[in-house]
C-alpha cells in the first residue's frame, strides 16, 4: 500500500479502472491528469499492489468544511482479495495523519456487497439519498439504470468504527418488531404502506448488476421502490443504522 506520485502510476490506475468500469472514453470515473494535479496539491491517491501488479487504488479529496473531512471519490480492486478493506484502512490512517475526522463517499444503495462493506465492514454510516446523483451513466456496470446514490460518512474515532476496522464489526440485527417495508419477492420488490413500527426494513435485490442484463424492468422497479421508501425515510429524519446479512437496510424512525 502507498501513496502514487509518478504519471507511470496513474495510467496504471486508469487502466485498471477501465477493466473494472469499461466507460466510454469520455466517462472514465478519473482521468490521469486528474490524479496528477490531486497528488501534487496534496490529496489522496494510493494503490495496493501484489509485488509489482496493482491490484486497487482509490482517489479522495479534501472535503469542506475546510480540515474536517475526506471525500473518497472512487475505488477499485479485484473482487474477493480483501484489496478493498486494505485500502481503506490505509486511507483511513492518511486521513487520521492529517487530523481529519471523517471520509465520506457514495455508492449505489442497490448493490448489496457495497451496503455490506460499507456499513457493517467498514462501520460507516449513511446521511443522505440523492437520486440521478451522477446523471446518465454510460459504464458496463452503470448503463440502463439511474445513478441513485447514498452520501455516506465515515466517522473515523467512533468506537464502532475502530472495532470494524480491528476485524470486529457489528452485524445488524432486524429486531423483532421492525416493519418490513420493502421486501423481494422473486425478482422483483414489493413495498408494504407505512406501519407504526419504531424500525423499518428496507431490503435489496441479490444482484442488481445481474438484474440489469437479464430483467431490466425489474432493476427499475428495484430502483423506484428504494428511491420511494429509503429515500422517503431519510428525507423524514430516519436514520440508517445498519445493514443485515439478509441484505436489508436497518432505518430508526425519529
Amino acid at each position: 500500500m502507498r501513496e502514487l506520485e509518478r504519471i507511470s502510476e496513474f495510467q496504471t490506475v486508469f487502466a485498471l479502472f477501465d477493466r473494472i468500469w469499461r466507460a466510454d472514453p469520455g466517462s472514465a470515473p478519473v482521468s490521469v491528469e486528474l490524479m496528477r494535479a490531486l497528488s501534487h496539491s496534496g490529496n489522496y491517491v494510493a494503490g495496493a499492489f501484489e509485488g509489482d501488479t496493482m491490484v486497487g487504488a482509490c482517489v479522495a479529496f479534501l472535503a469542506g468544511p475546510p480540515g474536517g473531512g475526506l471525500h473518497s471519490h472512487v475505488t477499485g480492486a479485484v473482487v474477493g482479495r480483501g484489496v478493498g478493506f486494505a485500502l481503506k484502512l490505509h486511507q483511513r490512517a492518511w486521513a487520521v495523519e492529517r487530523g481529519l475526522e471523517r471520509v465520506s463517499w457514495t455508492f449505489d444503495p442497490l448493490v448489496r456487497r457495497n451496503a455490506y462493506f460499507n456499513l457493517t465492514k467498514l462501520g460507516g454510516r449513511p446521511v443522505e439519498y440523492l437520486p440521478s446523483f451522477y446523471g446518465e451513466m454510460t459504464d458496463v456496470i452503470n448503463a440502463g439504470d439511474e445513478s441513485d446514490r447514498l452520501l455516506l460518512v465515515w466517522r473515523l474515532g467512533e468506537p464502532y468504527v475502530l472495532e470494524a476496522c480491528a476485524g470486529r464489526p457489528r452485524d445488524a440485527a432486524a429486531p423483532e418488531h421492525a416493519v418490513a417495508r420493502v421486501r423481494g419477492e422473486g425478482d422483483r420488490p414489493v413495498v408494504s404502506p407505512a406501519g407504526g413500527g419504531a424500525v423499518s426494513l428496507v431490503a435489496t435485490p441479490a444482484d442488481i448488476e445481474g438484474l440489469r442484463a437479464t430483467d431490466p424492468g425489474a432493476a427499475r422497479a428495484w430502483r423506484w421502490a428504494v428511491r420511494e421508501v429509503l429515500g422517503g425515510l431519510m428525507e423524514s429524519g430516519g436514520r440508517v443504522t445498519g445493514f443485515t446479512k439478509a441484505g436489508e437496510y436497518v432505518v430508526e424512525l425519529p
